[in-house]
This record gives C-alpha cells, structure tokens and sequence, in this order.
C-alpha cells in the first residue's frame, strides 16, 4: 500500500490504529512518530516533544538555516545527529500551541499540532511566502478553499513532509505538477532532527548553518530566504 494511500486512511480512521502500531508504522514509513500519532488524533508523549527553548534562538535558527542549499543540509542534518541528547529538565514544559485560537477543524488541528511538534510558534517559522495572519488562519479554521494547495505547497517543506504525504493527510488532491512553494522536505529535515535539541545547541547548529552557506546577510528589508526548492532532486 502506498504511503500516501495509508495516510489518508490513519487520517480518516483518526483513533482506530494504537499508539504502539503507529510507533512501528512511524518507522517503516521514516516519518516521526509524533507526527504519526498527531495525524490518528491521538496525544503525543512529552519524550517525543521538544524541550522548553527561547523562541528568539528559535527564530534565528530556522532563518540560518534556511539559507543551506541541499548538500549544506544534508551536512548540517549530519551535525545535528552528531550533537549529544541532553535530559529535558523537569518538570517539562510542553510546547505552546502555535496559534492565537484553539484549532476548531481537523487539519488545524493537525497542522498546529506538526507545528508544535518541531517547537515552533508562527513566528518561529522560516519565510513562507504566506503572512503571519494567514498562517494564524490555517491552524485556527482551515477549510477547503481555493488558495489551499499553495498554502499545503509552503507548508510541507519546513516541516519535513513531502508534499503527496502532506496533501493526503490534508485530503487533497495532488498532481506531479505541484511543487513546493520556497523549501522542499529536505530543509525540515534539519527542523526535525533538531527536535531534542536544547537552546545553547540550536546557537551551535545556527553557527555552523551559517559557515557552510556562507550566508550574507541582507539586512532589514530582505531578511529570508528564498528556498532551494527548485534545486530539489526529488522533483525533475
């Protein structure tokens, strides 16, 4: 069965499928067990959360991060996994809820919930190409709606989804001719491996993004990055 065919289902069947057999599916799958958990409806365990981290670091660290083209990713993705897994401290503080309202549809939810995952708030992500307002929109009321498959092709890079899985999950339609809008999968990689990761290590990991992208700084008035989805090898 194809990975987007089960998505769609987990999706569908919300708490039908265990907290254990996501686990194991999360695995076969190589999508985050968290993420799993979130699309079936069901809590994710604090030990898949991100520790408490300052938000400014946060913000900072996908910005710099967002300037590696694809093979500085996959060096950086490396250096994540390199880092030391330090113990959360106690008691834990679960992420907040990225929105400025609870989420009041099913993919809200669901895309708040893969936010929060990563330890992100709006404001944490990298540029999008999409306003503050209208992401604020997406993880409060996200109905169906014309702009949706744009808005799916912003989001699914940053947070490490392809976009057939993305638009599965979100009950979407997908051609072969969509691509991601500004970053692909390959940058939410780096967001998701650095999920354990602590504030003095995303300060690490933002210095050593920025020695191999050799970043310039533009300034206030252009300070993001554009993407390398173009680049991407995943699409032809």
């Amino acid at each position: 069965m194809e990975r987007a065919t089960i998505l769609s289902s987990l999706a569908a069947r919300r708490t039908d499928t265990t907290p254990r057999r996501l686990t194991e599916l999360a695995a076969e799958l190589g999508i985050p067990a968290a993420d799993l958990l979130v699309v079936a409806g069901h809590p994710v365990p604090t030990a898949l959360l991100p520790p408490e981290r300052d938000a400014r670091v946060m913000r900072a660290f996908s910005y710099r991060v967002s300037h590696c083209d694809h093979s500085q990713l996959a060096a950086l993705e490396a250096f994540v996994h390199s880092l030391p897994r330090v113990a959360a401290p106690e008691p834990f503080q679960e992420p907040a809820w990225p929105g400025r309202r609870p989420a009041e549809t099913r993919f809200a939810a669901v895309l708040g919930a893969l936010i929060r995952n990563r330890g992100f708030g709006i404001r944490e992500l990298p540029f999008l190409g999409l306003s503050h307002s209208t992401l604020h929109g997406m993880v409060w009321r996200w109905d169906p709606s014309p702009h949706r498959r744009q808005q799916l092709s912003a989001v699914a890079g940053p947070l490490g989804w392809t976009l057939p899985d993305l638009f599965a999950v979100a009950d979407e339609p997908y051609a072969e001719e969509i691509r991601p809008m500004l970053h692909c999968h390959h940058l939410g990689r780096v967001f998701t491996a650095a999920v354990p990761l602590t504030t003095a290590q995303m300060i690490e990991t933002a210095r050593e993004a920025d020695r191999l992208s050799v970043r310039e700084d533009h300034g206030a008035w252009q300070p993001v990055s554009q993407g390398f989805a173009e680049e991407c090898p995943d699409f032809p």
